[in-house]
C-alpha cells in the first residue's frame, strides 16, 4: 500500500533536476566558454524537459496537438523576447 502512495517518479525527478542544477554549476568553474554554454545549453534542456514531463504532466493529456502548439508559441514568445531586447539594447538600435 506505501509503494503505491509514495510518488517515487516525483523524487527522482526533483533528484535528478538537483543533479542537473549541480552540474551546471560546477561546468562554470575551469572549461572555455565555447564549452562551458554547449554544457549548459544540454542542461537546460534537459532540466526543461524534465520538468515539463514529471512535474507538468505534459505527456498525460488527450489532445497533444493544441498541447505542442501552445509550447511552440511559448517557445516562439521567449525568443522574440530575447532576441528584441538584445536588438534594443545590445546590437544598437536604440541609441
Amino acid at each position: 500500500m506505501m509503494k503505491q502512495l509514495f510518488p517515487i517518479k516525483h523524487v527522482v525527478g526533483y533528484v535528478s533536476s538537483l543533479v542537473l542544477s549541480a552540474i551546471a554549476l560546477v561546468v562554470l568553474m575551469d572549461l572555455p566558454a565555447a564549452a562551458e554554454m554547449g554544457i549548459l545549453l544540454v542542461t537546460a534542456i534537459l532540466q526543461a524537459s524534465l520538468q515539463l514531463v514529471l512535474f507538468m504532466h505534459i505527456g498525460e493529456s488527450g489532445d497533444k496537438k493544441s498541447l505542442y502548439i501552445n509550447i511552440a508559441y511559448a517557445l516562439f514568445v521567449a525568443l522574440v523576447t530575447i532576441f528584441g531586447t538584445l536588438f534594443i539594447f545590445v546590437w544598437g538600435w536604440y541609441s
